[in-house]
């Protein structure tokens, strides 16, 4: 007699706990299974009882159920860590300054007497380019400096803007963007455009962690390229 017949000799009763052991926890589990085990010893036919080799391989499978249930209980608890490391590590990055994707620059009015403050952003390439070209846009879309940046290699290349316009002007203080167009012997290099700004708060969701910029962006820590 298996174990899942004996839930016949208990009728209704026996399909009902059938019905509900997804919701059993791993204690009661192996109580109901030890139960089932004994009612099955005594119901079974004296003359077919159940040999060695079945009884051991429904232990191993009460086992092996158990094992899962603490593996999985073990495993939940890591993540849980992960996600409290991660938390922390995070929470260290506020108020530094983070480079992470983005072609979102701005300018200040400066002093009078003064040259604009310098603008630091950055280009990220897959591969070596021969010649990269970044173009600094105003609000409406209008270019107001071209920089012909030559080579760059491969990785994160640091990138600065003085803040003037194409015929030596200071640029007026306000939010600007820029593209970047890289290519290698006439072949297009795809560039990630790169910008600096400040994390202002750490936010953990159902996504993960993410760093909330003082921009108004969130980033991932994945996105994070460098920090000052």
């Amino acid at each position: 007699m298996a174990i899942d017949d004996s839930l016949a000799i208990n009728g209704a009763s026996g399909n009902t706990t059938q019905n509900n052991s997804s919701n059993v926890s791993g204690p009661d589990s192996e109580q109901r299974f030890l139960k089932l085990l004994v009612t099955q010893l005594n119901n079974q036919d004296p003359l077919n009882p159940m040999q060695n080799a079945e009884l051991t391989s429904q232990l191993a499978q009460m086992s092996t159920v158990s094992g899962i249930e603490k593996l999985n209980s073990t495993l939940s608890g890591l993540v849980n860590q992960t996600g409290t490391n991660q938390v922390l590590q995070a929470a260290s990055l506020i108020g530094y300054n983070v480079l992470s994707p983005g072609n979102e620059i701005a300018t200040t009015t400066p002093k009078e007497g003064e040259d604009p403050a310098v603008v630091p952003f950055a280009v990220q390439l897959p591969g070596s380019a021969g010649d990269v070209e970044v173009k600094i846009l105003d609000a409406a879309g209008n270019t107001v400096r071209t920089l012909s940046l030559g080579s760059m290699a491969e990785g994160v290349n640091a990138v600065t803007w003085d803040g003037k316009t194409d015929d030596g002007k200071v640029a007026p203080a306000g939010a600007y963007t820029f593209t970047v167009a890289a290519d290698n012997n006439g072949t297009k290099v795809d560039a990630t455009a790169l910008t600096f700004a400040q994390v202002a708060a750490v936010k953990q969701g159902t996504s993960g962690v993410t760093l909330e910029l003082a921009s108004g962006r969130s980033i991932t820590l994945a996105d994070v390229r460098m920090f000052l």
